[in-house]
């Protein structure tokens, strides 16, 4: 009987990833007949409108490295406390790995103990994308890049002020500008 209810426990689980991934490829196409997006370019402090990256999964499979590819395109996600930028304290902007858009701010990084980099906010809203995800039996709100639909990590309520929020970064998702601002 025992192994009856985990072979249904392993169905259940693939079967949730499954309406994720189909889920993700429909809004992914919703979002590509908009064509442009607005996001904020840190550097120069402007809004700018930018084409959205529309790659088939095969694509992006060719261009990034397996792990990146995994967390990026599969909404997975690396171990805890082995991110390169986990303790990175540098001053500068974290961008998305995939396509560049400026993601968050040095200065909203915290230390949250959790294996993974936090923020408390993005540098502005229009630069990140969300939505609930139910994958696992937990209802989480997914965090993505607007612009190429990468899978970043997660966002719950339980970080510091101002926002109260603690945004979960997979930091093989992200790349590290050291330069933010050109004044």
């Amino acid at each position: 009987m025992k192994k009856k209810n985990l072979f249904i426990f392993f169905i259940l689980i693939i079967i949730s990833a499954i309406f994720v991934i189909m889920e993700d490829k429909m809004e992914a196409k919703e979002a590509n007949k908009q064509g442009k997006i607005k996001v904020l370019n840190v550097i120069t402090g402007k809004f700018e409108e930018v084409e959205i990256i529309n790659k088939s999964s095969d694509e992006w499979q060719n261009e990034l490295d397996k792990e990146v590819y995994h967390v990026t395109e599969e909404h997975g996600t690396e171990r805890p406390f082995t991110g390169e930028l986990l303790k990175n304290k540098k001053d500068g902007v974290y961008v998305c790995i995939r396509c560049g858009t400026h993601l968050f701010d040095s200065d909203t990084k915290f230390e949250s103990g959790t294996g993974w980099p936090s923020f408390y906010q993005p540098v502005a809203e229009e630069n990140i994308g969300t939505k609930v995800d139910n994958s696992f039996f937990m209802k989480r709100i997914e965090v993505h890049c607007p612009r190429c639909g990468a899978h970043l990590g997660h966002v719950f309520d339980d970080g510091p002020a101002p926002t109260g929020k603690r945004y979960c970064i997979n930091s093989v998702s992200l790349k590290f500008q050291e330069e933010k601002n050109s004044n």
